[in-house]
């Protein structure tokens, strides 16, 4: 029988988000990662095409991350006849209930908003997957250790390994008929504040790495300073900071910081609320997985206690309506959704307002807008005039930046057959390309959407 892995590229390839690369072979078909598609409306509306491939013969989905990009189709694999299992360490699966089940309710509430004020072309407007498409999704999935070979077939095993980025997160190193398949998930960054160091691999055959800053160093930035400063410019023009954030990790991150901020006596005591109940969720998971972060239990318990959680949506309008100057920290981070959408849109044309963005922004989001200095900005079907002062701090970013990247990428002790990069825009990608060629002069491929690479073992 011919030993052979075949290599699907159903997301991620081209472009930075929809994280799903099937590899099939003649013992089991192994998806990893099953993510959707955020940003460019022609990217999203990819999510509602059926995959290109037999979906009920996949054996396991095997996750990086709980990421939505890296989890969010899983509703609609099982639609489309999945029912294997979803196979994730302890934390990635924590995070990806919440996400799925946040997207769920995000889904459903948009579709029936659109159908009650009608401003979708479709009618009715369906959401992408329910509530209940997500608890079949959550059904399917087990836990596995991190450190540690699991095999799959006689053939087959893999290991997750501790990637940083965010909790739970991890890249996969998949042993195939000898051969070794690395894909590096989303790697995190050194000296972050609450995560240790990523892990490194020391051999890969073929190596699938991400390319999101593939074409870009990190500045150099004093964090807690730029925050301090544009907490006490809030405070002096009376404005209100509100803070687009994506609930996993840098959330619990900014949290950190302001905490921080404030014992150290750098910022006065300004009212901090957190409107995000998928972020509140992820609190939780930090105070079941104590190994996973950095954080000590006082720590965490401090922290949690210096802000104001926002628990219902009447809470969030008495939060809009209270006239001091404060900081809200709502989701989501690329201001595709959620909670920050409706103080933005009470809030987005007053000058006195400060919007700070704090992470990847990808094309086609309101957040890249914001960034790229847009003049008005659409919510729900309207247009509000920008008027805030919009700030940006690259340095907070969960992602390893192009040098972090070549370090990962040189513990590996062989010459890798074949690097792919993926999980990046094509100017990261071609960028990334010529630095690792003339760094290790490894061969290196850029595969598109849709590709299927047949190796023979």
């Amino acid at each position: 029988m011919e030993k052979y892995a075949k290599i699907n590229f159903l997301g991620a390839s081209g472009t930075v988000t929809g994280s799903k690369f099937l590899i099939e072979t003649s013992e089991k078909n192994i998806l990893i990662d099953c993510g959707m598609f955020q940003g460019l409306k022609e990217l999203r509306e990819l999510n509602w095409v059926d995959l290109p491939i037999d979906v009920a013969n996949i054996d396991a989905v095997l996750l990086t991350h709980g990421h939505l990009d890296h989890v969010g189709y899983l509703p609609r694999l099982i639609k489309q006849g999945f029912k294997g299992q979803i196979i994730g360490t302890a934390p990635t699966l924590a995070i990806a209930e919440i996400i799925l089940k946040d997207s769920a309710k995000i889904h459903e509430e948009e579709a029936e908003k659109a159908n009650k004020e009608n401003y979708s072309k479709h009618n009715p407007a369906l959401p992408f997957y329910t509530v209940k498409d997500a608890e079949k999704a959550i059904k399917l999935f087990q836990v596995e250790m991190e450190d540690k070979w699991i095999t799959i077939s006689n053939n087959i095993s893999y290991r997750f390994q501790f990637n940083g980025h965010i909790i739970g997160a991890t890249f996969i190193e998949l042993d195939i008929n000898g051969k070794r398949f690395v894909f590096s998930g989303d790697i995190g960054r050194s000296n972050d504040y609450l995560l240790d160091d990523p892990k490194t691999p020391e051999w890969a055959d073929f190596l699938f790495i991400e390319s999101t800053y593939g074409n870009k160093l990190h500045p150099e930035e004093d964090v807690e300073t730029i925050i301090a400063n544009i907490v006490k410019d809030t405070i002096n023009k009376k404005g209100n900071l509100i803070i687009p954030s994506f609930a996993v990790e840098r959330l619990q991150t900014l949290m950190y910081i302001l905490w921080k901020l404030y014992k150290k006596n750098k910022i006065p005591n300004i009212p901090i609320f957190i409107d995000s109940p998928m972020g509140n969720n992820v609190l939780d998971v930090f105070s079941r997985f104590p190994k996973w972060h950095k954080l000590s239990v006082n720590e965490y318990n401090e922290m949690c206690n210096h802000v104001n959680i926002i628990q219902s949506y009447k809470e969030t309008w008495e939060t809009i309506d209270d006239k001091r100057s404060k900081i809200v920290i709502a989701g989501s981070g690329m201001v595709t959704g959620g909670r920050v959408l409706t103080y933005l849109q009470q809030l987005i044309d007053n000058p006195l307002t400060t919007v700070l963005l704090v992470g990847y922004q990808a094309e086609g989001t309101r957040g890249r807008l914001l960034q790229e200095g847009a003049h008005e900005i659409r919510f729900f079907g309207k247009y509000y005039p920008v008027k805030a002062t919009i700030k940006n701090i690259e340095s907070l970013s969960a992602h390893a930046d192009q040098n972090d990247l070549i370090n990962w990428m040189g513990t590996i002790k062989n010459i890798p057959e074949k690097v792919y990069l993926i999980h990046g825009e094509p100017t990261a990608l071609d960028a990334f390309r010529v630095k690792i060629k003339a760094t290790y002069n490894w061969n290196v491929h850029i595969p598109k959407l849709t590709d299927v690479e047949k190796i023979i073992l």
